[in-house]
């Protein structure tokens, strides 16, 4: 455990690159989407929010967004989590069948 403080995450959504050199633990990706460690936990197991690194598990600002969109499409429109993560997948590339046009 390191014993330097880390500034708080805040993650926004925008029209700006995400930076890719960011790295969250568990506990701030968990703490950035407002969800409990045991949910966090739970949704790895079932493959729908991956590490970008396995030990320690990292996961990157881009994980976090997925998984606030997750969030939304679970809690504002009742989508069970694994429809949510085929939702996102279809719509991740519907918009790269858009990009090639």
């Amino acid at each position: 455990m390191s014993t330097h403080s880390r500034t708080p995450l805040r993650i926004t959504v925008s029209s700006e690159p995400v930076r890719g050199d960011v790295r969250l633990t568990r506990e701030e990706l968990a703490a950035a989407c407002g969800i409990t460690a045991g949910r966090l936990t739970r949704l790895i197991r079932l493959g729908l929010v991956e590490p970008d690194a396995p030990r320690p598990p990292e996961f990157t600002v881009a994980s976090a967004l997925r998984l606030r969109r997750m969030m939304r499409l679970h809690t504002d429109l009742g989508v069970n989590w694994v429809g949510a993560s085929i939702i996102l997948d279809l719509l991740d590339r519907l918009e790269r069948l858009e990009r090639r046009r």
